[in-house]
């Protein structure tokens, strides 16, 4: 009961040395305060960024390999050729890689068009895919609502397609769109599903060519080669243009006009392995097998999406570690500030001191003042810095686009850091305190 009684008015004299000087103390507390709040907003940049690379990573896909046209000016384009012939990226490489190449669990080609889409008299921009039902099951897109292609509705290019749910309520509001039709283009097409919406997770994965679900619309590739644009077909008008326009094939009714001058059937090829271990290996046999196939025509790229997105990943992680160390840099300044005014404070309290010893306070008393002064500093500066960081970062992330995610662990830390810090700095003056001597302090003027 007495030990308690020491520890309460021990505290309430350094609550008391505290409020008495509030304004020493807010100069104190606000190295600790930015030091706090830098922190937590560089973990939460930290955290965003890896949440980031886990959602690039999903839309992705697992253990995929990205196989992508390379378009070339005109230019470049006869000195890639010069006199030799590339099909281009086409639906029997796709076939090829599947029946050849050990270790392929899945293979979805891809083949894109922009066009419009009509209903009931709305009109809008969509994106058409022509893909293989195995493409869901590669990015982990779930149907909400009915089927995926059956394998008659691919071998025989059906006119059914596959809607996100943005389609959906663009052209069929809060009706029920399944079994219905829908024109894209010239052709009419009945909506067999309805996929998950999800956005396409960055610039990363913009690059890799996956764009967001959006406005896409899913049809069988052999519906999308019938019934859009097969850029692979050569008439005899492409032929004539090809020799006065210097190599470049012509595209069909309803090709893209930025794709033009491609010749390639597929704008994609999407191979799934088994496992992470075959990536490198299989993505080394596809580009030999491609590299014959295309007659040594190198106009294709061979992209491992998981290995981009890692590589991207050590990045943020080195710019966040410097981020963090510079953060860590003011926790300690703001650290050795407690402890110069401490100091100071000592200082400038010595008779007070040498009353306390002389009325029969313990050094341990004067120690636990002084140091909960610095703990009561750092913890309250600590605190402020909490919701500093917090604001922070949601400041961050309205103004810059970069995904910020302040977590439990990271408020934990800080706070614990702040507390270690008031402990660690203010021990010393607290000591220095103790060991005055009474008569010398009473004689302090």
């Amino acid at each position: 009961m007495i030990k308690t009684h020491r520890f309460i008015h021990n505290l309430n004299i350094a609550m008391d040395a505290v409020f008495a000087n509030k304004f020493r103390s807010l100069l104190t507390a606000l190295g600790i305060i930015f030091g706090v709040g830098a922190v937590i907003a560089m973990l939460a940049i930290g955290s965003g960024a890896r949440q980031e690379i886990l959602d690039q990573m999903k839309l992705v896909g697992v253990n995929n390999i990205i196989i992508r046209p390379l378009f070339a000016d005109d230019d470049s384009h006869d000195e890639l050729l010069e006199g030799r012939f590339s099909p281009g990226l086409t639906l029997a490489d796709a076939q090829s890689i599947r029946e050849l190449i050990p270790g392929v669990q899945s293979i979805s080609p891809e083949l894109e068009v922009n066009t419009f889409g009509f209903h009931n008299g709305i009109r809008r921009p969509v994106r058409i895919s022509g893909i293989d039902p195995a493409y869901f099951d590669l990015f982990g897109i779930s149907l909400v609502q009915g089927n995926n292609f059956s394998r008659a509705q691919m071998e025989s290019g059906a006119p059914v397609c596959i809607i996100t749910n943005q389609v959906r309520a663009l052209f069929f509001g809060n009706d029920h769109a399944i079994g219905k039709q829908i024109k894209l283009g010239n052709n009419w097409l009945t909506v067999i599903g309805i996929v998950e919406d999800r956005s396409g997770g960055g610039e990363s994965t913009e690059r890799l060519g996956i764009s967001e679900l959006g406005n896409k619309v899913y049809i069988p590739i052999n519906t999308a080669l019938l019934r859009f644009i097969d850029r692979s077909a050569v008439s005899s008008t492409d032929i004539q243009r090809m020799r006065s326009r210097g190599g470049r094939r012509s595209a069909q009714n309803q090709q893209d006009p930025e794709k033009l001058k491609s010749y390639h059937q597929l704008d994609r090829i999407i191979v799934q392995v088994e496992t992470s271990e075959l990536l490198t290996t299989t993505a080394d046999i596809i580009d030999r097998m491609l590299h014959r196939r295309h007659h040594g025509v190198e106009d294709y790229e061979v992209i491992i999406p998981e290995l981009l997105l890692e590589q991207e990943q050590r990045a943020k992680d080195i710019f966040n570690i410097v981020l963090g160390a510079i953060a860590a840099i003011s926790l300690l300044v703001g650290g050795i500030g407690i402890m110069n005014i401490m100091l100071a404070s000592v200082m400038e309290r010595t008779k007070e001191i040498g009353i306390r010893l002389a009325v029969g306070a313990k050094k341990t008393d004067v120690v636990f003042q002084f140091l909960s002064e610095s703990v009561f500093i750092s913890i309250s500066g600590g605190v402020v810095g909490v919701f500093l960081g917090i604001f922070i970062s949601r400041m961050i992330m309205e103004f810059t686009d970069i995904l910020t995610i302040v977590s439990l662990s990271s408020i934990i830390i800080s706070f614990m850091v702040s507390a270690g810090i008031g402990i660690i700095f203010g021990y010393m003056p607290a000591k220095k305190a103790a060991q005055k001597d009474p008569v010398t302090s009473l004689r302090y003027e």
